[in-house]
């Protein structure tokens, strides 16, 4: 009976070891796979682990030209999953020259060295802009808008008022003493038509000056040596101050002319008459002013933004109120050399055609000034793009709910539109409401100081060693105008590897005589955002002697 009952202990103790043995041997086959298996690697449906993915966000640019290397290899490009990271591939870019992007791995265009790809998916994969969230868009009621190509409509367009044109004028008076017997006008605003009368004055000195005349011309008649005193006693009508029409009139009808008509020198307006009927009038004494009505002009205040398109002599088109349906065609007279202070205005003065004299002085008209010279642009709404005062900014969107402030240098700018000189390129698209929320969080996170640094950033930095200029040695391999190509050792604190790249070189005068491809250097640089890093000092390192 004991010793069955040891038996049956003895058999117990030994299954309870087996079962503890098989539950520890499973426990660490358990952990050893698990610590064989990267943390965070996606597993198949089978519970297997798949490849492990990177994070580029780590990488050195040693590590972006190998994938670089490797999309060129596998075919990969801008829009593709990249199976080592797990990521979309979002573009590809020069880390010398961050500003630019390209849709296809490859060599830099700016420097000897291959592009570094940039991937969608997070901050943590790319520090150069922020992302929104789909639903954080929807409640920002972000919308984007599209860098379009086409003519800026540019045509200025002002008002103003007509008024008389002054070169267009006459003002008659009276050439020898004389007394008004009659005048055909008896006020001012009349309208006069080419040749009409205006008045009739009689002259006693032109009636002696014709009696003379009369009667040598008859004694000529008689004796033909006496033409000689004719054509004297013509010359005194003329110094009486007779017209050559008046003293023809004389001598084609051998008759006392007493009294002579003035008539209009040209069709228009009597805008001002000085004399009555019986008047005496001296010589020299203006008598009426005529304005013509043919052309008038019209001036308007032009913004003296928009000053600088307009030129001299360019067409221009006018509608009034006073004349529906009519439109009045001209030309730019003048800009004239005055600035409104208050409206920060130019005043223009045009010169229209007035048919039939249906645009009178104090009507108003609307003018448009025609732009010849408009040409394909590229162009974006006004309220998309940032002024900060120092620079001109918009907040491009990459996909995936990236935005990255990218800097602009702006051009013209017409009703809702501003023409971009600089900065984006066509079929891009920016946002155009919510962006200043986007800004402030870019501002935030420094990528706006990072853009542009400011001068005042940049005065607060250390004299000594700012941050933005870095040192080396170099081998000079070309040297082209004021571009330089060095090849130049591995520079940790830009992570740049060793490579051979442009430089831009300073002033003739700071650079080292005999500078040629061979040439060992040592130069200071810094970098600035999309173009060639800038040498602010170069020096021989054979004498490390600036020169």
């Amino acid at each position: 009976m004991k010793k069955n009952t040891l038996i049956g202990l003895t058999a117990l103790a030994l299954a309870t070891l087996t079962a503890v043995g098989y539950g520890a041997w499973t426990v660490g086959m358990n952990a050893g796979m698990a610590m064989t298996t990267p943390q965070g690697a996606p597993t198949a449906p089978d519970g297997a682990a798949t490849a492990s993915t990177q994070d580029p966000s780590a990488w050195t640019i040693t590590q972006g030209f190998e994938a670089t290397e490797r999309h060129l290899r596998d075919g990969l490009k801008a829009g593709d999953v990249d199976p080592v990271t797990g990521l979309k591939i979002l573009n590809y870019h020069d880390p010398m020259v961050p500003g630019k992007h390209f849709d296809a791995p490859g060599k830099s265009p700016f420097m000897d060295m291959l592009l570094v790809p940039r991937y969608a998916g997070g901050n943590e994969v790319d520090t150069s802009g922020v992302t929104v969230s789909a639903r954080t868009q929807q409640n920002l009621g972000l919308r984007t808008v599209e860098v379009t190509e086409g003519r800026l409509d540019s045509a200025v367009s002002v008002a103003g008022n007509v008024a008389w044109n002054e070169r267009d004028q006459v003002l008659v008076s009276a050439r020898s003493l004389g007394f008004v017997e009659r005048l055909h006008v008896r006020a001012t605003q009349d309208r006069v038509a080419l040749g009409a009368p205006l008045a009739d004055i009689y002259v006693p000195s032109w009636v002696a000056a014709q009696e003379e005349y009369l009667a040598v011309a008859r004694m000529a008649e008689q004796d033909p040596q006496l033409a000689t005193l004719r054509d004297a006693a013509e010359q005194r009508m003329r110094q009486a101050g007779m017209s050559p029409a008046q003293i023809q009139r004389v001598v084609r009808s051998g008759s006392l002319q007493p009294r002579f008509t003035l008539t209009a020198p040209l069709g228009g307006v009597v805008t001002e008459l000085m004399v009555s009927e019986g008047a005496t009038v001296m010589p020299g004494m203006a008598l009426l002013r005529l304005q013509g009505t043919a052309t008038v002009w019209t001036e308007g205040q032009v913004p003296e933004s928009q000053a600088a398109q307009l030129q001299p002599g360019i067409e221009v088109s006018a509608t009034s109120p006073a004349a529906p349906g009519q439109t009045f065609t001209g030309r730019l007279q003048a800009l004239l050399p005055s600035v409104d202070p208050a409206t920060r205005t130019i005043k223009a003065r045009l010169e229209l055609a007035n048919p039939q004299g249906r645009l009178v002085p104090g009507m108003f008209v609307q003018m448009r000034f025609a732009n010849p010279g408009a040409r394909n642009v590229l162009l974006l709404p006004s309220d998309a793009v940032i002024h900060t005062g120092q620079r001109s900014v918009v907040m491009l969107a990459e996909g995936e709910g990236r935005f990255s402030p990218v800097e602009v240098r702006t051009g013209r700018e017409a009703g809702d539109q501003t023409e971009i000189l600089q900065g984006l390129q066509v079929g891009q698209k920016v946002v155009r409401s919510g962006q200043f929320l986007i800004d402030s969080e870019a501002s935030l996170n420094g990528l706006l100081a990072r853009l542009s640094p400011t001068p005042e950033a940049a005065a607060e930095k250390p004299a000594a060693s700012p941050p933005t200029t870095h040192q080396t040695d170099a081998l000079v391999e070309a040297v082209d105008g004021d571009t330089v190509t060095l090849q130049h050792p591995a520079i940790p604190a830009l992570k740049w590897p060793a490579m051979a790249m442009d430089f831009q070189l300073p002033p003739a005068d700071q650079r080292p005589k005999g500078l040629s491809a061979g040439s060992a250097v040592r130069i200071e640089f810094e970098m600035r955002d999309g173009d060639l890093p800038q040498i602010t000092r170069i020096e021989s390192a054979a004498t490390g002697a600036k020169r």
